[in-house]
């Protein structure tokens, strides 16, 4: 009777739910949990150690004041904000990863080392590592001098590599480095030991951390009821439509023959699969591409503009009208900024396209089909299968870059319709939730499956 009462308990909980409690029952899925909340939270200490002879508040100050630093405040998990030894967050490591994924079909040794297996990915990981070092030295110079520019109060030292100001500038560099390589190497832990990709965890977990000051901004906004119903349904509806997307597919049905040698007799079978591409192949990679570099013209426009002379001057204000998100001419909210959100749209839609068509480039579909015995029916096997999926993934990509040209332009329709000036990113950030949230549940769900239970997403 009591396990029958259990089992119908079971039964009437929600199947995630359900599936939450199972993996807490199994003492490896457990470890698995508790080591990747145990490294979020080491993430999120390190990201409230600030580095030396720099004032916090008076930079938390300036960003209140700055939306452009933001999207840098994204990537960082809010550690930015606080100029922390995180400040960088992984953003040095992702700008490797993505440098190695466009030049490695240009080079044929790297492409070489592509196809060796584990030992070439493992090189090609190390050379990741190596060239993330250079790179977060030099975003960090960049960063300190920016900040600087923005926020002269908070520094006791100007950034620099003569005088008295090279040590600090030195200690500052070297404390934003290891703070960011050292973020990368929580993010490895938590791929080998615990739950999700780690360096995705780490920037859903700066973002998560966030959201309590967003929702605190949205409540003590002047919108009022209904508009606050009307952000809600925006909001739910974004999620709605980015889960979609990021589980859309096309299948490209396929075939395999092969013989079997059975009796004496050698006997030929055919089996039926698929080739399943997504209609969002880039993920988050076309808007941090475009967010970027929409940004630098500003980033520079910004430390241009209290320049002595008059034309430099003049030009820095007008990019910085034009391009500022979210900025007028005289530097308060606004919703007239067109030039950021259409270079945004338009770069978004093209990096979508360059990122797809690359990655597609590298995996050569076509030619590992024909090698396993499959073809696409009605299509010749080689280049023509090739051209053929080529085509398809062009078609079903104009779907996803597009909507990704959507979702970063919302926030400034919703900046416009709602005067909140913090939601010019969150867009942004909550496709980063949502694909990080969808790639941790399939995880846990695989690591269920071999236990035999039941699959809760579908």
């Amino acid at each position: 009777m009591a396990l029958a009462a259990s089992r119908q308990q079971a039964a009437s909980r929600p199947r995630l739910l359900q599936a939450v409690l199972d993996a807490l029952q199994q003492e490896d899925v457990r470890k698995k949990l508790l080591i990747t909340g145990a490294l979020l939270v080491v993430f999120r200490f390190v990201a409230h150690i600030p580095i030396p002879d720099v004032d916090p508040r008076q930079i938390q100050s300036a960003f209140n004041q700055n939306q452009v630093l933001g999207l840098f405040n994204l990537f960082s998990g809010g550690a930015l904000r606080r100029i922390s030894i995180a400040a960088l967050g992984v953003y040095p490591y992702i700008t490797a990863t993505i440098i190695m994924q466009l030049v490695t079909p240009l080079f044929p040794s790297l492409h070489n080392l592509q196809k060796e297996g584990e030992a070439g990915r493992h090189k090609l990981e190390l050379y990741q590592y190596w060239m993330s070092v250079p790179l977060a030295l030099v975003q960090g110079y960049a960063q300190l001098v920016i900040l600087r520019r923005i926020a002269p109060q908070a520094f006791q030292f100007s950034p620099g590599f003569s005088g008295s100001d090279a040590l600090p500038t030195v200690t500052a560099l070297f404390a934003l480095t290891a703070g960011s390589m050292f973020l990368v190497w929580i993010g490895d832990l938590i791929t080998e030991n615990g739950i999700g990709n780690g360096i995705s965890l780490i920037i859903f977990g700066g973002i998560v951390a966030g959201m309590p000051g967003l929702l605190n901004q949205v409540f003590n906004s002047t919108i009022g009821i209904f508009g606050l119903l009307l952000l809600v349904v925006v909001a739910v509806g974004l999620v709605a439509a980015m889960v979609w997307m990021q589980e859309a597919i096309r299948k490209i049905p396929v075939q395999y023959a092969k013989s079997v040698f059975r009796a004496g007799k050698m006997y030929r079978q055919s089996g039926q699969s698929h080739i399943p591409l997504r209609v969002n192949s880039a993920g988050m990679i076309p808007l941090i591409f475009a967010f970027s570099i929409v940004i630098l013209p500003t980033l520079g426009a910004q430390y241009f503009q209290t320049s002595s002379t008059t034309w430099v001057r003049d030009v820095a204000l007008f990019v910085n009208r034009v391009f500022a998100p979210g900025r007028d001419a005289d530097g308060h909210g606004s919703s007239s900024a067109y030039g950021f959100y259409l270079a945004v749209f338009f770069l978004v839609v093209i990096f979508s396209f360059f990122y797809t068509l690359v990655v597609f480039q590298q995996q050569n579909l076509a030619e590992n089909l024909q090698k396993q015995g499959g073809f696409v029916p009605g299509i010749r096997p080689g280049r023509p299968t090739g051209e053929y999926i080529m085509r398809v993934l062009v078609r079903i990509t104009w779907a996803g870059a597009i909507f990704l040209g959507v979702v970063a332009v919302i926030p400034y329709l919703a900046t416009g319709w709602f005067g909140i000036t913090s939601l010019q990113i969150s867009s942004t950030g909550l496709l980063i939730v949502v694909g990080v949230v969808i790639d941790t549940m399939k995880q846990l769900e695989a690591q269920l499956l071999m236990r035999n239970y039941e699959g809760f997403i579908r």
